[in-house]
């Protein structure tokens, strides 16, 4: 079985919406978090919302849902976020995905 492609709602590599279509919505979102954070790796805040800045349009927004989604947890100030889901984007082809640096 293939791993879904979310690449068709990205413009240009970004996130600019969305995508209406509830199972669409949660594959981009699950491509995301797998994106900007390692497996149980916790980062601020300010992190989390700066890596997100460099893939998608509503940084915030997206941070909110991954949250809401369950695919991110946070303490409960929201100082600090990490990832516990395991993805389909997570080590594709034996390819350990990382967040961009920041």
């Amino acid at each position: 079985m293939s791993t879904p492609d979310p690449s068709r709602f990205l413009v240009r590599g970004r996130l600019e919406r969305l995508p209406r279509r509830a199972a669409d919505r949660d594959l981009v979102l699950a491509y995301l978090a797998a994106r900007v954070l390692v497996l149980d790796d916790p980062v601020t805040e300010r992190a989390l919302t700066d890596r997100l800045t460099d893939l998608v349009d509503d940084p915030v927004g997206i941070r909110r849902d991954l949250v809401d989604r369950g695919l991110v947890t946070r303490t409960r100030d929201g100082a600090t976020y990490w990832r516990t889901v395991v993805t389909v984007f997570d080590g594709l082809d034996g390819e350990v995905v990382s967040p961009p640096s920041s």
